[in-house]
């Protein structure tokens, strides 16, 4: 009875630690309405873009001289397709959700901002971090030392934030990442595989190639072969007990309320399977995708399904490189708010949780905090939260939170004997 009442009791601790300090803004997408302190929102004053030496481009933007606040806010956008040519991605320079333009809320509040395009496109974690950290050092020679550089990151970029606030404190005070996978990046590449593996187990042959070989030429004309081959047989009535079991195998979230949910969920990680794997094999030096031992469920016939879908193994030296440069740790020596929807189908709501997790096991838990917001969609957020979040961050900078140390627990009689 002891016994079971002690790991009741460290049960319940642990899931206090887990979730209470992750605040959920239960709010419906709606018409924006801004801040107080947006209410006057002005162009930014930007610089002509430059060229960093990695070859990536920079774009430097500042408020009037006389309200300059004297700190830096940089910015790291997500994924951009590797087809793409490298440049700032002009339609992630607004914020998701919002409408509105990153650089000119960046500069209304006082903040000089920067951003800069990655040297590459595709998986550009590494890369990311490499140019954010040079880009800190452009702005000292051209416009002056901040006193504060916040990063602020979003999906690609929110991973690009968490890993560098933990590794380059002397650069970032502090970070703010939003709807990124920094719970667990390998778990984020199988979430992705997962729904390659499985949408071929119900529609066998419908995409060319495997979940982990992709032919170039589908890599390129993806949205159109997706809009004539795949969608079509998505809305036929017949399928439609097959795309569910999809979304409930794959635990893929979807509102059900909005047309076309469901199929927007599918095409959005087919696209990074179809878009992305040939660049992250390229990248991770092996195919990451790994789901030998995943046991499935949620179909008509869960046992025909383990038994038919195709299986792959990762090669050790990507899940090596996984492990290296895309893993955080959730160690900080700087403040980081994360930012997340509770409904997100691309990145899912459990690397908010995850990430939380770690900063217990670092004993870092008072340098982080989680939000969440309840909705659904990829990095879908209203400007009133995310400039709550980065204001809670520029207070957490400003007053950094006294050390919590997590409490050690010594269970003496959970451990067995023999």
């Amino acid at each position: 009875m002891l016994v079971r009442l002690m790991r009741y009791t460290l049960l319940l601790q642990v899931l206090v630690l887990l979730l209470a300090p992750i605040q959920t803004a239960a709010q419906p997408p709606g018409p924006q309405v801004l801040p107080e302190e947006l209410e006057a929102l002005a162009p930014a004053a930007c610089d002509p873009d430059g060229v960093q030496a990695s070859g990536a481009v920079y774009r430097i933007c500042m408020p009037p001289e006389t309200l300059w606040n004297g700190d830096l806010v940089l910015y790291a956008h997500g994924y951009v397709r590797p087809t793409e040519p490298v440049g700032i991605p002009e339609d992630q320079m607004i914020l998701p959700g919002t409408g509105l333009s990153v650089s000119d809320i960046v500069t209304t509040l006082g903040y000089g901002f920067a951003t800069t395009s990655y040297s590459t496109n595709g998986l550009a974690v590494r890369q990311g971090q490499d140019d954010l950290a040079d880009l800190v050092d452009i702005f000292v020679k051209e416009k002056g030392a901040p006193g504060k550089v916040y990063l602020v990151g979003v999906s690609e970029g929110g991973l690009i934030t968490a890993l560098a606030v933990e590794d380059q404190p002397q650069v970032f005070d502090g970070g703010l990442a939003m709807c990124g996978p920094y719970g667990d990046f390998a778990s984020q590449i199988n979430f992705m595989g997962d729904m390659r593996a499985i949408f071929d187990y119900f529609f066998p042959g419908l995409i060319p190639g495997s979940a982990v070989e992709i032919p170039e030429w589908l890599v390129t004309g993806w949205d159109a072969y997706y809009a004539a081959s795949v969608l079509p047989e998505l809305q036929k009535p017949a399928n439609a007990g097959k795309v569910n079991q999809l979304l409930q195998v794959t635990q893929t979230p979807y509102d059900p309320s909005q047309p076309g949910a469901r199929e927007e969920a599918i095409y959005d990680l087919l696209s990074y399977n179809v878009e992305g794997t040939n660049d992250a094999k390229l990248k991770l030096g092996g195919q990451p995708f790994d789901n030998v031992a995943r046991v499935y469920a949620g179909s008509a016939d869960d046992a025909r399904l383990n038994r038919e879908v195709q299986r792959y193994a990762a090669d050790l030296a990507a899940l090596a490189e996984i492990e290296a440069g895309y893993q955080a740790s959730g160690e900080l020596e700087a403040p980081l708010v994360t930012l997340h929807t509770t409904g997100d189908h691309v990145v899912p709501i459990w690397h908010a949780t995850g990430y939380r997790a770690k900063t217990i096991a670092a004993d870092n838990i008072a340098l982080h905090e989680g939000r969440t917001v309840d909705r659904y969609g990829h990095c879908y957020f209203e400007a009133t939260e995310v400039l709550a979040a980065f204001n809670r961050l520029v207070a957490m900078v400003a007053d950094p939170p006294p050390y919590r140390p997590v409490q050690r627990f010594f269970l003496p009689l959970l451990v067995r004997a023999d």
